[in-house]
């Protein structure tokens, strides 16, 4: 398994990161701890969590990822073979801090019970899961309007908030800095406000990334690159989307889809795109989970993909991604598809 460096720190964090958004809602806890024990024994070493997991989010599962991580850690006591990450809501979110928007004050407050969930008394990374103002990323990209926000509010708000995360460094709970969700111009201001300061430097953004969605090739890669601030991709499979599973009017039973009564990623155009892709993997002899996988390892900007799965079956599938290499030639007609549809979703 690839190392790679989290921003300009020593740390060293495997090229695949365990995703656990599903455990505690579609599986299990005994389910969450086998994924757990098979990363490890691939291994992998970074595991990436929320405060607000499970998915679909819910006032019930709020927190339970986290509980079930925690257990996993205090069964078998080996915290210590992972790079342990996890996010706090940027909010509003109704059921979290009264529906408030993150600051330094609530940040705190979540970190601390995400420590007692956890079983741990330090995070290696802790990252803001979106930006309070809202971003491009989800489905916001089409509505998204940045010029309604005031901008001495926005500033103020991310400056709280890395206070209280400096302050979490030097009390020794916290080893490095990351968002989630975020946009260009919101990086730059963590990272001008940091230097002034002199407060904990970002090192990460999780941001969805697959072949459907390639939005951070943009201003976000330039950043990426000069400032050295890794992608921590989500979603390299668009939500199981890219596999096929939901083409023609499918909709699988015990799929995301189908668990969560939707799957805001598909419409006809995201549909055109991955069946061209579907077929691409198809002619080449590849499984196309693993594909989509493998294109996104071979970004020049990316630390870490995120794989998560309902299944150890899944996952052990994703997994063995690492291993497939990808030809010139199959890497040029993803190019075509791309230029052919390049903002699907």
């Amino acid at each position: 398994m690839k190392l790679k460096p989290l921003g300009r720190t020593d740390l060293l964090v495997t090229e695949l990161c365990l995703g656990t958004m599903t455990w505690g809602s579609q599986n299990t806890e005994a389910e969450g701890h086998a994924q757990i024990d098979m990363a490890l024994e691939a291994g992998l070493n970074f595991m990436d969590t929320a405060e607000i997991y499970a998915v679909p989010r819910s006032p019930e599962t709020s927190g339970r990822t986290e509980e079930i991580i925690g257990t996993w850690f205090s069964k078998t006591g080996k915290r210590d073979k992972w790079i342990l990450a996890s996010k706090v809501a940027g909010g509003p979110v109704d059921f979290i801090r009264n529906g408030s928007r993150t600051s330094g004050k609530t940040l705190r407050q979540a970190f601390e019970a995400s420590l007692r969930r956890l079983r741990t008394d330090y995070l290696d990374l802790y990252q803001i899961h979106w930006a309070g103002r809202g971003s491009y990323n989800f489905d916001g990209s089409w509505d998204y309007a940045p010029h309604k926000q005031d901008t001495a509010d926005v500033l103020a708000n991310i400056e709280d908030m890395l206070e209280t995360l400096g302050a979490l460094v030097k009390e020794g709970k916290l080893r490095h800095v990351g968002v989630s969700n975020e946009t260009t111009w919101g990086i730059a201001q963590w990272l001008r406000i940091a230097e002034l300061k002199g407060l904990p430097r970002l090192v990460s953004v999780q941001n969805e990334y697959n072949l459907l969605r390639r939005q951070f090739e943009l201003d976000l890669a330039e950043l990426s690159h000069h400032e050295n601030v890794g992608l921590l991709a989500y979603s390299p499979l668009a939500g199981g989307l890219i596999t096929g599973k939901y083409f023609d009017g499918n909709m699988p039973k015990g799929s995301r889809g189908d668990y969560q009564k939707g799957f805001w990623r598909l419409n006809e155009h995201s549909e055109a795109a991955g069946k061209h892709y579907l077929a691409l993997a198809a002619r080449h002899g590849l499984d196309p989970a693993q594909m989509a996988i493998a294109f996104a390892l071979t970004r020049a900007f990316m630390t870490s993909v995120i794989i998560g799965a309902t299944s150890t079956e899944q996952l052990a599938n994703a997994i063995g991604a690492r291993a497939v290499t990808l030809s010139p030639d199959l890497l040029a007609e993803i190019e075509a598809i791309h230029r052919r549809y390049p903002r699907p979703i």
